[in-house]
């Protein structure tokens, strides 16, 4: 399999871009298009240190109005109502599908768990400091799902990963510039454990920390590989 693409990893690709750029698949040498549905930066870059190149384009859907009781079902469940969304957007017919080879919409999702609790990212400074408090000296999970569509044959599967990571005790003046610094705001449960301030006080992570970030490699490769 060819790992290019039409676009640069980091540009967003809006759905008019898209239609056209499958007018012009045809003539084209790429097999395979890859589209990111996620805005976030650890997924990119951990989609380009798997030798993807992609388009990204972002589902922008309301997740806290998707409720479930298990975070395995809950991650399955957002992923879903991404890919859906994405594919909703891209308005992609028949006959613009036969032009390409095959088109992969890959979508994730991950949550944070802490005492069976859920915890998706932070409302507020306030929360996201308790957050990373409840975390000293403890341990939390993540969970997070991968979702590989097949745009053209309409193949679609998911899988969702489960990763334990155990802290020593986080100075409270870490937590302060973490929460400063604003990054702790826009991931679930608050949790950043590849960052310089965060990752001197991580103990002990029992799985990969790609999933951490976001996008577990070995599922993600697994899924694409079934997909096409």
């Amino acid at each position: 399999m060819t790992k290019e693409s039409l676009t640069h990893p980091d540009s967003p690709v809006s759905p008019s871009e898209f239609r056209q750029s499958l007018g012009n698949m045809e003539a084209s040498a790429t097999p395979v298009k890859i589209i990111l549905g996620s805005s976030s930066m650890p997924r990119r870059k951990i989609l380009a240190e798997m030798g993807y190149g992609f388009s990204v384009m972002a589902a922008d859907i309301d997740e806290k109005s998707i409720r479930k009781e298990k975070p395995e079902d809950l991650v399955m469940a957002i992923a879903e109502a991404k890919a859906d969304a994405i594919i909703s957007k891209l308005q992609i017919t028949d006959s613009q599908l036969g032009n390409v080879e095959q088109t992969i919409l890959i979508v994730a999702d991950t949550v944070v768990v802490y005492e069976g609790v859920i915890r998706e990212k932070p409302s507020s400074r306030e929360e996201a400091r308790q957050f990373i408090k409840d975390y000293s000296g403890g341990q939390c999970a993540t969970v997070g799902s991968v979702l590989v569509t097949n745009l053209k044959t309409g193949f679609r599967k998911g899988e969702w990963d489960r990763v334990e990571i155990q802290f020593h005790e986080i100075p409270d003046e870490v937590i302060e510039k973490l929460i400063e610094e604003g990054i702790v705001l826009n991931v679930a449960g608050g949790l950043v454990i590849e960052h310089s301030l965060i990752l001197p006080y991580v103990k002990q992570v029992v799985g990969a920390m790609d999933s951490v970030m976001g996008l577990p490699k070995a599922v993600t490769e697994k899924l694409i590989k079934e997909a096409l």
